[in-house]
């Protein structure tokens, strides 16, 4: 799974992924800062089984802070937009080519408005973001309508002619893009095209199919950065308004980064995504520093309840892809052999059965799969037995 994190050129993405994964990344106020996409490592935040258990766990990959558990998942920032980006303008060739790589995307938005289309800085109310929103659908509907007509002839030939289901030929041609049987069958229903002969729909019956797969292959959450700037907060709402078919999130990707920052020095005791930080000693700190988080606080922090940064992440995970976390336990040993407790928390897509999460944890336990036993209750679970957020599970295999 790949988090994408995209949007239109100097609006905060590089600020966003840095502050979600603490990469060294260039962050500079000038268009197309980022040429080459940014990958790296953030982490969602799982609350931790831990604690329920009466111990304290040691992550083998990830960390846990006060019974939070943060897991990793792979991030991709990658060079902003300009308007007719499906056409390579600015970088948008190498954008769409990266892009394809991810599961779900962030769109990182200018919610202050101070940012033009180019991506050029001025001051803040002068951009309206609704338009942003509208023109990434813009771009990506026609990135996809793009791929879809340049194999079009040749395709719906070779649909004609080996007399393929439409549905299965769209998955044929099109799973590069994660388009699945599942996905295909929804979408041929709800256009009304799945007895019609490909070489027959319109052009915009094409388009319509290629907005359509876009967005189920594709999901997308709206990161409404620089929240900090009052007339984001009412940009925000307006946006909310607007598009109710997004989850619109306010964040400070600035604030974020200086929490993460001071934190990781030892300067403040912070979780991400909490609502608040501990000074640890005031006088490390400088004025500069102190105002500095005076403002987050008043700024971001006490009128947002969050960054949003954290957020975000998690909604993209758990709500657009429904994604599950499970921990690998024993009824009578939380332990590996290297006497880590509760060592691995795997994020699992929706539908996980107890047999599948054997397979992820190990070839050989799926392979030689008996039965699981739900650590919290103790009850033996077969093989399709579907797993819940948050499950502890015991896998008992043969040899």
């Amino acid at each position: 799974m790949q988090v994408g994190i995209v949007g239109k050129a100097n609006v905060g993405k590089s600020t966003f992924f840095k502050a979600a994964t603490l990469a060294e990344v260039e962050i500079a106020n000038y268009p197309f800062a980022t040429i080459k996409p940014n990958t790296g490592v953030g982490y969602v935040k799982v609350p931790c089984v831990d604690k329920e258990l009466n111990t304290q766990c040691n992550p083998r990959e990830g960390f846990c802070i006060e019974h939070n558990r943060f897991v990793p998942v792979q991030m991709i920032d990658v060079a902003g937009l300009v308007p007719g980006a499906h056409e390579g303008k600015g970088m948008g060739n190498q954008f769409l080519d990266d892009l394809n790589q991810a599961d779900v995307l962030i769109h990182v938005v200018d919610a202050a408005g101070s940012t033009n289309e180019k991506g050029e800085y001025q001051a803040p109310g002068s951009n309206d973001p609704i338009n942003d929103i509208k023109f990434l659908e813009i771009e990506l509907d026609m990135w996809y309508l793009g791929m879809m007509k340049k194999v079009w002839e040749r395709f719906s030939r070779q649909v004609t002619q080996e007399n393929l289901e439409n549905y299965k030929a769209i998955v044929k041609q099109f799973s590069g893009l994660g388009v699945s049987e599942t996905i295909a069958k929804i979408a041929m229903k709800q256009l009304n095209l799945e007895s019609k002969k490909i070489g027959q729909w319109s052009e915009e019956e094409t388009f319509h199919l290629a907005q359509l797969l876009r967005k189920m292959t594709k999901p997308m959450i709206i990161a409404a950065n620089k929240i900090d700037v009052s007339i984001a907060r009412e940009n925000l709402k307006r946006m909310q308004q607007a598009f109710p078919e997004y989850k619109i999130i306010g964040c400070s990707g600035d604030s974020e980064l200086a929490l993460r920052e001071a934190a990781k020095h030892g300067l403040i005791k912070y979780i991400p995504g909490e609502t608040e930080f501990h000074i640890v000693d005031d006088a490390k700190l400088s004025d500069k520093q102190k105002a500095a988080l005076a403002f987050i606080k008043s700024n971001v922090l006490d009128p947002m309840g969050s960054t949003g940064v954290q957020h975000v992440l998690d909604a993209a995970v758990f709500e657009l892809l429904k994604y599950i976390a499970i921990f690998p336990g024993g009824v009578h040993k939380l332990e590996d052999q290297f006497g880590r407790r509760l060592p691995d928390c795997f994020l699992m897509p929706p539908g996980t059965t107890a047999l599948s999460f054997a397979f992820r944890v190990h070839t050989d336990l799926g392979t030689h799969f008996i039965r699981a036993i739900d650590v919290r209750t103790k009850m033996a679970v077969g093989k399709e037995h579907p797993l819940k957020h948050r499950d502890i599970i015991e896998i008992v295999s043969g040899k």
